[in-house]
């Protein structure tokens, strides 16, 4: 008898120690593949149909900086043309006492000419309109920057949704242990005359409600899986997020990727100024003009023949000048507007933080006696278990002592998810 009662126990807890193995070897399973916030933003970002526009800016860039630096070349022109004139130029020798005769011009000239010209300095306009350009596709990068920055918060208000329904999940299982205890126990208390029935269903009514609980967080908590995959592109799962440290930066100096575009834009501004300093002034090239037509150079000669000219030109158009001036100030009021525009940002991200520090301060102070509170609450409910048992107390009684237990655990667990938050969300307001 002895022997098998030692075998029954020895089978027993050889149950137990794989089962313990079992859910360890699950637990380093999972937190081998625990997936952070950060790594959750990471794909988030990579995985979002924007990340696309980098590379395409980017091959945007090369091609007009191609262009731009082709200005360099030869630039090369060709023209024909075909005319009949009403009247052409004559020499009056004809009229003198002399044996000369010339031949008049047809009134019908022709000509092609392949003009080619060189610069050879341009005031550095190429300069800048490279500069421009790389201007341009700088401001391009910065404002998809700021675009894919605004994922993080979707990313941060999923990730801690997640873990605020696993919590109370959590908490959810623990409630349905004692319930189901509460019920052993009526049930004992019914056999002895303790309890009646009604005892008994009130328990059960609240076993059904923690049920349809459970059921309505396990469908929110599969929708935030849910969408939180999609952003990510790939399958998780909502026991291997790992829960960030409540920890503060020393400093909440604002680093936002809108700043970055707003200096990007104030910079592309200040190099279209130089610009125009460029285009109004002088400009040195070289040019060859080769043709072939009738008649050639020489208008007294009435047939086809080759021509050619080379030379040099130095151009200087003034009536820019006229408009530099506006045109400055126009340059000059966009700076101002970027700079309000910078200065409206930062205000309204400085109220923001305000807020959001506030927020932190009264979660602390409230989570400072959540503890306390949960566990005053057990002696409230041990003590109301204690009186059912003496019939000094009724089992409804109880039930909302531990009700009122219950809900302390869920409002420390709620507080400790929205912590989080506020400190990511301060994370994020500052890009920290």
């Amino acid at each position: 008898m002895i022997e098998m009662l030692f075998n029954k126990k020895y089978i027993v807890v050889m149950k137990k120690f794989k089962i313990f193995i079992a859910i360890a070897f699950c637990l380093t399973v999972m937190q081998a593949h625990a997936q952070t916030i950060d790594e959750c933003r990471q794909l988030a970002r990579e995985n979002y149909p924007l990340i696309q526009r980098y590379g395409l800016i980017e091959r945007s860039e090369s091609y007009t900086l191609a262009n731009a630096s082709r200005g360099y070349l030869p630039q090369v022109s060709f023209m024909a043309q075909a005319t009949y004139q009403s009247d052409v130029t004559e020499m009056p020798l004809n009229n003198l006492p002399l044996p000369i005769a010339i031949d008049p011009l047809t009134k019908d000239q022709y000509k092609a000419v392949v003009d080619v010209s060189q610069t050879i300095w341009d005031g550095g306009v190429i300069g800048k309109q490279r500069k421009i350009v790389r201007a341009s596709a700088e401001v391009e990068q910065k404002q998809v920057d700021a675009d894919l920055y605004a994922i993080n918060r979707r990313v941060n208000n999923l990730f801690f949704g997640i873990l605020l329904f696993n919590e109370q999940m959590r908490q959810n299982v623990l409630m349905m242990g004692e319930l189901q205890r509460s019920y052993d126990e009526v049930s004992a208390y019914i056999a002895n005359g303790i309890a009646n029935q009604s005892d008994l269903d009130a328990v059960k009514v609240n076993q059904l409600s923690i049920k349809q609980r459970q059921t309505e967080l396990e469908t929110n908590r599969k929708a935030y899986c849910d969408m939180l995959a999609y952003f990510m592109g790939v399958d998780i799962n909502a026991g291997t997020l790992q829960k960030p440290v409540a920890s503060l930066l020393a400093g909440q100096d604002i680093n936002r990727p809108e700043l970055a575009l707003m200096d990007a834009q104030y910079r592309q501004l200040e190099t279209q100024k130089s610009l125009l300093t460029a285009k109004n002034l002088p400009k040195l090239g070289a040019f060859f003009q080769g043709g072939y037509g009738k008649p050639g150079l020489n208008m007294l000669k009435n047939d086809f023949e080759l021509y050619y000219i080379v030379g040099a030109r130095l151009t200087w158009n003034f009536s820019g000048l006229y408009t530099q001036k506006n045109e400055r100030r126009v340059l000059a009021v966009n700076q101002s507007a970027i700079q309000t525009q910078r200065e409206t940002f930062l205000f309204n991200t400085g109220v923001e933080l305000t807020q959001q520090n506030s927020e932190v301060d009264k979660l602390r102070k409230l989570m400072a006696d959540d503890d306390e509170i949960i566990r005053l609450r057990h002696n409230i409910r041990k003590a109301s278990e204690i009186k059912v048992a003496n019939g000094t107390l009724t089992v409804t009684d109880m039930l909302s002592d531990l009700t009122a237990e219950d809900q302390a655990r869920q409002n420390k667990a709620l507080r400790e998810i929205q912590l989080l938050m506020s400190i990511y969300e301060i994370k994020n307001t500052t890009n920290n």
